[in-house]
């Protein structure tokens, strides 16, 4: 059965794309710690890290650097945090997180955003790249 992140790479669920290549893909999470909360994944469904090939983990780290970086210009921040922790939907994925105190990394606090919000803040991260 495919997971949500299958069918948001099947285009079966909209999402809010930051960045996509032919491996790999980047999206806003909709239940976002922080504006800018950027959620990127091999486009293979994969469920754990450590199960990818050599090749799609130095990739999927490749990638996510790429975006870690447009995101820390797009969203005023002290630093980009990084988590995986794969629990919630069984498909490989990186947390990119902008943080200010270690407290932003907590999976408990979130923020609300709207839809324009989304819209905004997922171009405003895809033009610094």
């Amino acid at each position: 059965m495919s997971t949500i992140f299958t069918k948001i790479v099947q285009g079966e669920i909209p999402c809010y794309k930051v960045a996509e290549d032919d491996n790999f893909l980047a999206f806003l999470d909709i239940n976002p710690n922080a504006k800018g909360h950027t959620i990127v994944i091999p486009k293979k469904e994969v469920n754990k890290l450590f199960d990818l090939d050599e090749d799609a983990y130095s990739g999927l780290m490749q990638f996510s650097r790429t975006v870690a970086i447009a995101l820390e210009k797009a969203i005023p921040c002290k630093r980009i945090g990084m988590a995986v922790v794969g629990l919630e939907v069984p498909h490989v994925h990186v947390h990119l997180i902008p943080i200010n105190e270690m407290d932003d990394m907590r999976f408990t606090k979130k923020v609300q955003l709207t839809s324009d919000e989304f819209v905004n803040t997922a171009k405003s991260i895809s033009d610094k790249l």
